[in-house]
């Protein structure tokens, strides 16, 4: 074990270097050093992305102590790493698109999957240009090994040739469609095993890689619809869906089950009865735990400590024991092995910046084996809690409040900084690198869980619906005046910071509200409503998903009620400093809606700056543009709003 530790350690760059004062902004800006490591499903081996030097690798390592694979990703946008078995790493990607084959308008952030063999150490694309498929996943539905081949499930655009020899999309009614491929893993070789409709959703596969069940979606009746197989011959259910859509999300306990999730709740649904059994109410963020291989489930990890909802009793058992392990922190079991002997899991929160641990069962051990933030020491956190308050309505809200390093919260200038989303997300109490950012420099920060917000039952949530550009507001105000009147903060040093929805929110803070700030930064943020669900409708249809959950959320139909709750048709109102920065690449919330901000401020003689990020997207998942960002709102919180 501890060779392990040390070879990892110095593969990882875990060495935190000189010892500063004060950890530089960018330490905070930096994605993660170590991230999405992951334990293979016999736990005798990891894997994970790690900066090496300047540059971003897949790693993978034996339990033993020896390096296997050492695989440069580059610049490469790396959203997750799974194992498909013990000898094949999965990993997901995305990149921004201009116009993909001129059937997409404008960009769209599409998704691509590698298949590392280990033991040949060959990366593959999952779909490769020029073969069957267009080169983007749109789907991942699980691995089987079968006939002792590796194989994985997704699906894509499939291709077809034209007398011309001209590879086309192949279409269905004039519509794109996504078909399911089973993808040999070591060789790429792809093989149709179910066609794609304009409404499918997804797939569920059955250890043997055969259709266990999909969904289906019709926008112009607004019916989900549940099948068993992959045609349409067993109808198993379908439910009125105006605004959430139900979701199949996985195989149940046992072969034969599917789960779906509908209205904020789990179902295990068993194919041969039809029959429809709840397994988990409020199931909001929580996750599926399930077995490495089948793919199974064996329960979910909640916010209960007592994990009464693991269905299996020694995965429970070593969950509520590494929960006691780190009694001050918040921990997350990310992966573990099909005996439940070793898991790996990450810390944070308390003096924690992210620590990964492997967990060995047998030996009673825990050891550190990867930082997410090796530069930000344990004295470098500001200490983070919950803060309760009451709405104007009387409505109970938390958020989370993060303090300078060492202070005592005592009439601190404060950020304010909303989450995005708006509904159906939250903020919890572990590192944020963004708020721990603010608070190394002797700020207070405050992340409001504004009604609407994940984690706090049904009624909570479909609270925010409406309410946009109205008491999500209002929850934001009432709790910087609540922070004031506990004597924590200045209220007259407040700035307000947000990304998303938060952009809007910031922004919203000083046009729709007024007096409550003496600046505002707004980071992707949606400023003209009317523009911003016109563009979405253009782009995904009016009868979409996207586009009646917009409405739901705003309140309201027509334009010129949206128009109402516009910071950008409310310009001339703005009572404080704008910052306005934006990714180039963003396929959520074009950066059309910060320069039509930027334009409005102009002409009413409003301060102002707009900064473009060039190859940053909605999600700063970038080095350079997330530290980029961290730079330009730091040196304009500390214009306007000194933190001395």
């Amino acid at each position: 074990m501890r060779l392990l530790q040390r070879l990892l350690l110095a593969l990882l760059s875990l060495a935190a270097g000189a010892a500063l004062a004060t950890p530089p902004i960018e330490a905070y800006g930096r994605l993660p050093s170590v991230e999405h490591l992951t334990l293979s499903p016999s736990g005798e081996r990891l894997a994970t992305i790690a900066v090496v030097g300047e540059r971003r690798r897949l790693i993978v390592a034996a339990i033993g102590g020896k390096l296997l694979q050492a695989v440069e990703v580059g610049d490469t946008k790396v959203r997750d790493v799974w194992w498909a078995d013990d000898d094949h790493v999965l990993v997901a990607t995305s990149s921004t698109y201009k116009a993909p084959l001129e059937l997409i308008s404008g960009q769209a952030e599409l998704s691509n999957v590698y298949s590392l063999s280990v033991p040949k150490g060959r990366l593959v694309a999952v779909f490769k240009r020029k073969r069957q498929v267009w080169p983007a996943v749109f789907g991942v539905y699980g691995s089987a090994v079968v006939d002792g081949h590796s194989y994985g499930y997704f699906s894509g655009w499939s291709l077809v040739t034209t007398r011309g020899g001209e590879d086309v999309v192949e279409t269905s009614g004039g519509y794109l469609t996504a078909d399911l491929y089973q993808v040999d893993l070591d060789s790429g070789d792809v093989a149709r095993i179910a066609r794609g409709s304009r409404g499918q959703g997804n797939w569920v596969m059955d250890a043997s890689g055969k259709v266990l069940a999909h969904e289906e979606y019709d926008r112009g009746a607004g019916i989900w619809r549940l099948y068993a197989g992959e045609g349409r011959e067993r109808p198993l259910r379908e439910i009125p869906a105006a605004v959430d859509l139900p979701q199949l999300t996985g195989r149940g306990r046992a072969p034969g089950t599917v789960l779906v999730y509908a209205d904020d709740a789990i179902s295990e649904i068993d194919l041969r009865s039809g029959t429809w059994q709840p397994l988990l109410s409020e199931a909001g963020d929580s996750r599926s735990l399930r077995d490495p291989l089948s793919g199974l489930l064996l329960g979910f990890d909640t916010d209960d400590p007592d994990y009464p909802q693991v269905f299996t009793p020694a995965l429970r058992a070593r969950l509520k024991g590494i929960e006691k392990a780190f009694p001050r922190l918040q921990v997350h079991v990310a992966s573990f092995s099909r005996s439940f002997e070793r898991l790996v899991a990450f810390t944070d929160g308390g003096d924690d910046s992210g620590t990964w641990w492997l967990v060995d069962i047998p030996s009673g051990k825990a050891d550190p084996i990867g930082y997410a933030y090796p530069k930000i020491r344990s004295r470098d956190v500001g200490a983070t809690r919950m803060f309760r308050f009451s709405a104007a309505d009387g409505l109970a809200i938390d958020g989370v409040l993060t303090l300078p390093p060492g202070s005592q919260g005592e009439k601190l200038p404060v950020v304010v900084l909303p989450h995005g989303g708006p509904i159906g997300v939250s903020d919890g109490i572990g590192f944020d690198w963004w708020a721990q950012a603010y608070a190394s420099l002797g700020y207070a920060v405050f992340q409001p869980n504004f009604r609407g917000s994940a984690g706090r039952g049904r009624q909570f949530l479909e609270a925010g619906y409406g309410e946009w550009g109205g008491r999500m507001l209002g929850d934001i105000a009432d709790g910087l005046g609540a922070l004031a009147a506990a004597g924590i903060v200045d209220p007259r040093r407040a700035c307000i910071v947000g990304a998303s929805y938060g952009g809007y929110a910031a922004l919203a803070g000083v046009t729709l509200q007024q007096g409550l700030y003496r600046c505002a930064v707004a980071v992707a943020g949606a400023a003209d409503l009317p523009l911003f669900v016109g563009w979405r409708q253009r782009s995904q249809g009016s009868k979409s998903a996207s586009i009646r959950y917009l409405r739901e959320a705003i309140g309201e139909e027509d334009a010129a009620a949206m128009a109402r709750l516009s910071p950008a048709r409310l310009a001339s109102r703005a009572d404080a400093p704008v910052l306005l920065i934006h990714g180039i690449d963003d396929t959520v919330v074009p950066i059309a809606q910060s320069e039509a901000m930027a334009e409005a401020l102009a002409e009413a003689g409003k301060p102002h700056e707009l900064i473009r990020m060039k190859g940053e997207d909605h999600w700063l998942s970038r080095d350079e543009t997330r530290s980029t960002m961290l730079r330009a709102s730091v040196e304009f919180l500390k214009r306007h709003n000194p933190p001395d």
